[in-house]
């Protein structure tokens, strides 16, 4: 009975914490408009990818990943909820997504975590930075395009 309780109590504080988070009305042409992002952003890496020196273009094909991964959450947010999320900080998207899939809110996080260096940072994205990108930001597109 008190492990329930405690359970009840875990749960209505993760709700609370996604409840924090400013965000918008997600309908059915919010939801197909943002997976269509998604999808769009991920084919462009591919591009680049093929037409380019990798060494070259790993931090723009990082860039578009993050980009692939932001708009594929916040597809499966309107799919789940309703909504998605509006904040300055991307933070609340990863919190709004944790409300509906723990792994999603993973990959989004390790995305946001190269958005600043493979965006605005002087060195390179390293080749298994890259490769660790590409995985979440496909995990996530195949998420939102059940």
């Amino acid at each position: 009975m008190v492990a329930k309780a405690a359970s009840k109590k875990l749960g209505s504080a993760r709700e609370s914490k996604a409840d924090k988070v400013t965000t918008l009305t997600a309908d059915k042409a919010v939801e197909q408009g943002r997976r269509a992002k998604a999808k769009q952003f991920l084919r462009v890496t591919e591009d680049v990818r093929e037409l380019s020196d990798e060494e070259d273009v790993r931090n723009a094909v990082v860039t578009l990943y993050v980009h692939a991964g932001i708009a594929a959450a916040d597809a499966i947010c309107a799919a789940a909820v309703g909504k998605h999320a509006k904040g300055h900080s991307h933070q609340d998207a990863v919190t709004l997504l944790a409300s509906v899939d723990k792994q999603a809110s993973s990959s989004l996080n390790v995305l946001l975590g190269m958005k600043t260096r493979a965006g605005y940072g002087h060195d390179p994205i390293s080749k298994s930075q890259l490769a660790r990108a590409e995985k979440a930001a496909r995990a996530l597109v195949d998420k939102a395009s059940f």
